[in-house]
C-alpha cells in the first residue's frame, strides 16, 4: 500500500436533510461543502441517505399482506425526491466537489428510472468533479426492505487516492463479516461508514472496524428532530411514538488503533474536522494486517462475486 501524501484533513457532516425535498437538500449540501472547503478539508463525508431522507419512524402504511393508496402516495413523494445517477443532482455535486477541491462521499436515495426501484447508495466524487463510483447497500435492514432494493457485488467500490485507498460500507453492512473482509482485501486505509445507527453500541462497531482493518474510519450520521418531517405526509401519525430527537447523531473519526481522532457528537448538527496522519496506517499494520500477514490464505479463501 502506498500513498503520496502524509497527512489528510477530513470532514464529516452531521446534518439533516430537508426531508423529501431534493432541491432544498442539495442547496444545504452545497453550503456544507463550501464550509468544508473553507476549513481546507480534502475529504468530506455525508450521512447515509442524506439526499433526501432516511425515513426513520415511517411505515408507509404497510402491513404484511396489505398496503394503502395513501402509502403509495407517500412512496411516490419519496421516489420523486430521490436521485438519478448520473443526472442533474450528480452534476451539481460534482461541480461543487471540483470548486471545493475535495473528495466527496454523498449518501443518496438513488432511483432507477426505468424500473422504479430505489437504492440506498453512497456516491464518490473526486476533486476534478468526476463521479468515480457508487456503492449500493447490499442488504437493507428490517423495514428498509419495503422501500429499498438490494445492491450487488458490482458496486463494492474502492478509489485510489493520493492519501491511500478509500472505500466503505453503509450502516449495518458493517455487521457483515465477509463484506468487511472484502474491503480489507481491497487495501482500504480510509474506511467510510455512513450510517443511521445512533446507538452507543455503534461506537463499539466503528472502533472495532478501525482496529480490525488497521484503517481510519469516518462514521457519519444525521441529526434529525421530529419537527423536521413534512406534516402533510399521510403516514405522519407514525411519528407519535417517536421522541422529539429522532436521530441524535454520533458521528466520529477513529484511528487505525481504534482510538478517537474526533469524539462522537450528539444532539446537534456539526461539521467535524480532523487531521489524519496517514503513516499511522502502516504503523498499525506492523503487528496485524487483515489482508496480509494475518490473512492465512492457506486456510481461508474469500470469493467476491463482482
Amino acid at each position: 500500500m502506498t500513498h503520496t501524501e502524509k497527512t489528510l484533513r477530513v470532514a464529516v457532516a452531521q446534518a439533516a436533510p430537508v426531508i423529501m425535498d431534493r432541491e432544498a437538500t442539495v442547496l444545504k449540501a452545497l453550503d456544507i461543502i463550501e464550509k468544508a472547503a473553507q476549513r481546507e478539508a480534502k475529504l468530506l463525508v455525508f450521512p447515509e441517505a442524506f439526499i433526501s431522507a432516511y425515513p426513520r419512524g415511517l411505515s408507509f402504511g404497510a402491513v404484511i399482506g396489505g398496503r394503502s393508496m395513501e402509502s403509495r402516495r407517500d412512496f411516490l413523494r419519496y421516489y420523486e425526491s430521490s436521485v438519478s445517477v448520473p443526472g442533474k443532482t450528480t452534476d451539481i455535486l460534482g461541480k461543487a466537489a471540483k470548486k471545493a477541491g475535495l473528495y466527496l462521499a454523498m449518501g443518496v436515495i438513488e432511483r432507477e428510472d426505468h424500473t422504479g426501484t430505489l437504492y440506498c447508495t453512497l456516491l464518490y466524487f473526486d476533486p476534478s468533479g468526476c463521479l468515480k463510483a457508487r456503492h449500493r447497500k447490499l442488504k437493507p435492514t428490517g423495514a428498509e426492505r419495503l422501500v429499498w432494493g438490494e445492491g450487488d457485488g458490482s458496486t463494492l467500490a474502492v478509489l485510489d487516492t493520493p492519501y491511500g485507498r478509500m472505500g466503505g460500507l453503509i450502516c449495518w453492512e458493517n455487521y457483515m463479516p465477509l463484506a468487511r473482509a472484502a474491503m480489507y482485501a481491497k487495501g482500504v486505509s480510509l474506511y467510510l461508514a455512513p450510517t443511521a445507527d445512533q446507538r452507543d453500541t455503534w461506537q463499539a462497531t466503528i472502533r472495532h472496524i478501525a482496529l480490525e482493518g488497521r484503517c481510519y474510519v469516518l462514521s457519519c450520521n444525521q441529526f434529525v428532530t421530529k419537527d423536521m418531517y413534512p406534516k402533510d405526509l399521510h403516514c405522519y401519525n407514525d411519528l407519535k411514538s417517536q421522541p422529539d430527537i429522532i436521530c441524535r447523531g454520533g458521528s466520529a473519526i477513529i484511528s487505525p488503533l481504534g482510538q478517537y481522532v474526533a469524539e462522537p457528537v450528539f444532539d446537534r448538527e456539526e461539521l467535524i474536522v480532523a487531521d489524519l496522519d496517514l503513516d499511522h496506517v502502516i504503523e498499525g499494520r506492523f503487528d496485524f494486517d487483515p489482508a496480509g500477514h494475518y490473512a492465512r490464505p492457506d486456510v481461508f479463501e474469500l470469493i467476491v462475486h463482482e
